[in-house]
């Protein structure tokens, strides 16, 4: 595979809202309103806190994430991340690069620790890659999410240093 994680250009929108607006309208796996459309989603990744990336290969993205920081002031040394797939990506290893990359995106911008606010935890693919990444589960959050096939799941808040 020959992958290659670039920021994203004007020119990605369609084919980001491609790879989000799926992941978004299960509501499977993000505290995002199902309903959400186009503009408000693309507004949502490309949010002025955010730098945003694409994972592409031979032109075609098959990734995308964001990174910012976690919150202001005596937490902005913290960051934040939030990583979709395209279907076609599913299982070749996207999101680990895309995660690696962000990891030295992160400490170029001067970031000291990574931390996801809610994983969702019946993601089990998710899980498995932050924990196989130095990820410790440092809050479980019972029943936080409803899962739209699953009912009340628990979500969790990962961290790990950079």
């Amino acid at each position: 595979m020959s992958l290659v994680i670039r920021p994203a250009a004007a020119g990605d929108r369609a084919a980001i809202w491609a790879i989000i607006g799926p992941v978004i309208g299960a509501g499977e796996t993000y505290t995002l309103d199902r309903g959400m459309g186009e503009d408000a989603a693309l507004a949502y990744w490309f949010g002025a806190d955010k730098a945003v990336f694409v994972a592409e290969e031979d032109g075609v993205v098959l990734g995308t994430y964001y990174l910012r920081a976690n919150q202001a002031g005596g937490g902005a040394h913290v960051a934040n991340c939030g990583y979709m797939t395209g279907a076609a990506a599913t299982g070749r290893g996207v999101a680990r690069a895309m995660a690696l990359h962000s990891f030295d995106a992160a400490k170029a911008r001067g970031f000291r620790a990574m931390q996801f606010n809610f994983v969702v935890a019946s993601n089990d693919r998710a899980v498995r890659l932050w924990q196989s990444l130095e990820f410790a589960v440092v809050a479980r959050l019972p029943d936080a999410f409803e899962h739209p096939a699953l009912g009340f799941v628990d979500a969790l808040v990962m961290f790990r240093a950079l």
